[in-house]
């Protein structure tokens, strides 16, 4: 058929527009069809009248290039239109429109279409393979050319099992296509690919579709895209959040995940144990040395404790000096024996450089389901244990039981209510006289902590100053102590009372090194000049640190103090080490007096010790004197003064100024 004979034939179109294939255009405000030829020929521009539900069916075209067929009016004859087109945007659908018996012109609008869709699905960015259900490739995009190394041409009609994947994950795929075609959902899946480089991880989007060729073949629409990259970066920020930075180790989070999920896997007559690990020197050697040294410690630390563990178990740093290890299965007997490895090891210093140092730690120890049966119970367990094992002396361990939550409950009931009654003022100071023996005069006093608990009555410095020091309440508790007594002290003196009051100071106190700075404005905030105040320090303070230790009791001694060593006999510092620190006077504990009537061996050490110290010029004070039997065998040795229960308790300010008037009445009268 010629040019002439075919426009004979198709009239309508060509006569109106020009063109065999006029464009045409709909709007959402409209149900009119706009006819124009194309641009630059042809008359100007119709529009056909549509009922509303063929605009409807207009409207339901979306984005992808699509077909349909209208039947219309054309100046007054009817008319079938094809048209092929798509949704342009919110509001507007456009395309071309063919007379529908001119074959020519419908065929030639549906491959202008149909090329537009081959174009994009060549050249969008991801990897497009179209397969049947039999895993058999139908299309193999540009994308897919290039990771692949191979030519559609190639690889049509071939399984997309056997070219691109491993023979697992090409089961594993093959499975799930299968099951895709009986169930026709889409669905999405991750697949390792053999590509040019190398082997890839792919996300592919899988989607079911017909033909529409009137066969009714189902093919599946994969559409991948390389996520290897991505994956990795997520699971390095997985690592990040679940690895300790300093030691390498899991972290809370990591561990706390292990646990979980060894409690939910655990068989019934398996048990899930840990141990809960703590520092007992750690945060004295940070400061002293400093954050890099104590950094490198914990990295020993770690890697030490890792060596005593059984295979299988984890190690993982909570966070500062605390450490976990988890073990499956475990027992309590394999824990402990953990545990005794453990500690054995710590034993042995650290060497950083020129310096060794010491570090033991103090270990609880918790079994799933006995002592917890979730997470946080056995945690809880397990830390519970490690504060007895502290408590009881460190550098052990201890195995949970019930009874230990008592002891958990008394310390959290002091660290509310400890920290309240500084601040509330519920603490005072009471004071026992100190006597000279050769004339009975009171020389002095020893002032001693009381709480006055609104809720428990009065309570012990016994219950408590463990606690402070544990807490670090022990510095705030300190410096209230030094203030209420020079402000005493001070008080005393100008009303012609010039008595010296001693205040305990313990190790934990002298660790903070502006120690002496809040001695010296104790004593500038009272006014007290002299300095009435002494210092009482146990054999421990002497122990740990002796070169810090006279360097502290130097400045002090600078300030006006007296140093008085508590307790003597019952500590660990040698002869030689008395000689050398700057003491004024010794104490004698209790414990040697109580004893003098009744053991010939007390009585001998008693001896010995009064000896020492009078050879090193230090005074004696003997305390804990309760019958004169007691005081006269103290006077019989030269012991210069004595406090006891004999002359009086300690007792409030008021009460013992009233006690110091009536003695003085006594001896005047005597």
């Amino acid at each position: 058929m010629n040019d002439d004979q075919y426009d004979q034939v198709h009239q309508a179109l060509y006569a109106r527009f020009g063109t065999h294939s006029p464009c045409w255009r709909l709007s959402n405000d409209s149900n009119a069809l706009e006819l124009s030829p194309v641009t630059g020929s042809g008359p100007a521009t119709a529009a056909l009248a549509l009922n509303a539900q063929q605009a409807a069916q207009i409207r339901r075209l979306t984005g992808v290039t699509s077909h349909l067929t209208l039947d219309v009016r054309l100046l007054g004859e009817p008319l079938r239109l094809h048209l092929v087109g798509k949704k342009l945007n919110s509001s507007t659908w456009a395309g071309t429109a063919s007379e529908y018996d001119d074959t020519e012109s419908v065929a030639r609008d549906l491959v202008h279409g149909l090329s537009f869709a081959e174009q994009v699905v060549s050249e969008v960015n991801s990897v497009v393979v179209i397969v049947d259900r039999n895993g058999r490739i139908q299309r193999f995009n540009r994308l897919a050319e290039e990771l692949t190394g191979m030519k559609e041409e190639d690889v049509i009609g071939r399984s997309v099992w056997a070219l691109f994947m491993s023979s697992e994950a090409g089961a594993a795929s093959s499975q799930n296509i299968s099951g895709f075609f009986n169930r026709g959902v889409s669905y999405e899946v991750e697949r390792l690919v053999r590509t040019v480089h190398g082997e890839r991880l792919f996300l592919f989007r899988n989607k079911f579709v017909q033909s529409g060729s009137g066969m009714e073949e189902q093919f599946l629409i994969c559409s991948g895209t390389d996520i290897t990259e991505e994956r990795r970066a997520q699971e390095r920020l997985s690592e990040l959040a679940n690895t300790d930075s300093l030691t390498g180790l899991p972290n809370r989070n990591a561990i706390q995940d292990k646990i979980r999920t060894a409690i939910a896997s655990a068989p019934a007559d398996t048990s899930v144990g840990i141990l809960f690990l703590d520092l007992d020197n750690f945060k004295k050697v940070n400061d002293h040395y400093g954050h890099v040294f104590g950094d490198r410690l914990i990295q020993d630390v770690s890697a030490t404790v890792r060596d005593c563990l059984d295979e299988g178990d984890t190690l993982a740093r909570l966070g500062g000096d605390e450490f976990i290890v988890l073990s499956m299965p475990a027992t309590a007997a394999s824990l402990e024996a953990t545990a005794q490895r453990i500690l054995e090891r710590l034993r042995t210093p650290f060497s950083l450089g020129l310096v060794e140092v010491y570090t033991g730690c103090s270990i609880g120890i918790a079994l799933f389901p006995e002592h917890g049966d979730s997470l946080e119970s056995l945690i809880r367990s397990a830390d519970t244990a490690m504060y007895v094992a502290k408590d009881d002396g460190k550098r052990t361990y201890r195995v949970f039981s019930p009874e230990m939550n008592r002891k958990v409950a008394e310390y959290m009931w002091l660290d509310t209510n400890l920290r309240r009654g500084l601040d509330e003022g519920q603490l005072t100071l009471h004071y026992q006289p100190k006597l000279s023996l050769a004339t009975g005069a009171v020389c002095g006093v020893e002032a001693l902590v009381r709480w006055n608990s609104p809720e428990r009555g009065q309570i012990m410095p016994s219950e408590f100053i463990r606690y402070a020091e544990e807490s670090g309440l022990i510095g705030p508790l300190g410096r209230w102590v030094m203030q209420t007594a020079a402000a005493q002290a001070a008080q005393w003196n100008a009303r012609g009372l010039p008595l010296r009051i001693a205040i305990n100071v313990s190790a934990r106190q002298l660790v903070d090194t502006a120690v002496v700075r809040h001695f010296s404005e104790a004593l500038k905030s009272a006014n007290l000049d002299p300095c009435l105040i002494d210092l009482e320090l146990t054999e421990s303070c002497l122990i740990e640190d002796e070169a810090a230790a006279i360097g502290l009791i130097t400045q002090f001694r600078e300030l006006g103090a007296q140093v008085h060593l508590d307790d003597f006999g019952t500590g660990y510092s040698s002869l030689s080490q008395l000689g050398r620190i700057p003491l004024d006077v010794i104490k004698l504990d209790r414990s040697f007096v109580r004893s003098i009537n009744s053991d010939k061996k007390a009585q001998a050490l008693v001896r010995s010790m009064v000896a020492v110290a009078q050879a090193l010029q230090l005074q004696v004070v003997a305390e804990g004197i309760e019958t004169e039997a007691e005081e006269l065998f103290m006077k019989g040795l030269g012991v210069e003064y004595v406090q006891g229960y004999l002359y009086s308790q300690p007792m409030p300010a008021a009460e013992f100024e009233q006690w110091l008037a009536d003695r003085q009445k006594v001896r005047l009268i005597a």
